[in-house]
């Protein structure tokens, strides 16, 4: 808690690799998070929340239980650990990501790393401490990948061609649509309404016209 209040950004990762536990209270139940919020050290907040342990992303690339292959293969942990963990949730960022890694840039790559990140996300839903900002990220991303296999499969200008139509403007005003209905459509798509995060998000966006 003391070094997520102090800013330092680099440190803080570098003890949440080490295992640092991010749900620890201190002595007025305040997590490091919640710390790093109330005295205004916004990247550490960052930083914590975008923390995902990379062992817990390895669990997948074992069979589990009846399974006989596992889940993510080995090869595609690493990249897939690198979305996941990324501050910039940009959607040009995350396919740019997905682009610069062949491993990834592939339909049955990608169709095996956002089955992954639904049962993440399911767990983060139903884990006895909930964490709905990871969740919504892991289906954020998820909602992304399948988009990527789309123009996979369909697109003769596959990613580069997602990535003009995040990027093109509305001829009067500049204004991405594609973009803005990508982002609206993964909210729309959240599995738990009863998200208090998912209300929240739905509130602010729905008075908003396009």
């Amino acid at each position: 808690i003391f070094l997520s209040n102090s800013g330092n950004k680099e440190i803080t990762w570098m003890m949440l690799e080490a295992g640092a536990e991010t749900d620890v209270v201190n002595s007025v139940g305040r997590t490091a998070a919640q710390m790093a919020a109330f005295v205004g050290q916004h990247d550490c907040v960052t930083v914590i929340n975008n923390f995902f342990p990379r062992e817990r992303l390895d669990y997948y690339t074992k069979p589990q239980g009846l399974d006989k292959e596992p889940k993510l293969p080995v090869k595609l942990a690493g990249p897939l650990h690198k979305i996941i963990t990324t501050t910039n949730m940009h959607p040009v960022k995350i396919v740019l990501l997905v682009k610069e890694n062949p491993l990834l840039a592939e339909v049955e790559a990608l169709q095996k790393c956002y089955r992954v990140l639904d049962l993440i996300c399911e767990k983060c839903m139903k884990q006895k401490d909930m964490n709905e900002v990871l969740a919504m990220k892991m289906h954020y991303i998820s909602c992304i990948f399948q988009k990527c296999i789309t123009f996979l499969k369909e697109r003769e200008d596959k990613l580069d061609g997602f990535i003009k139509s995040l990027l093109k403007g509305r001829d009067k005003d500049g204004f991405p649509v594609y973009q803005e209905k990508l982002i609206r459509e993964s909210i729309r798509k959240f599995p738990y309404c009863e998200a208090t995060l998912l209300q929240q998000l739905v509130r602010s966006i729905a008075p908003v016209e396009i």
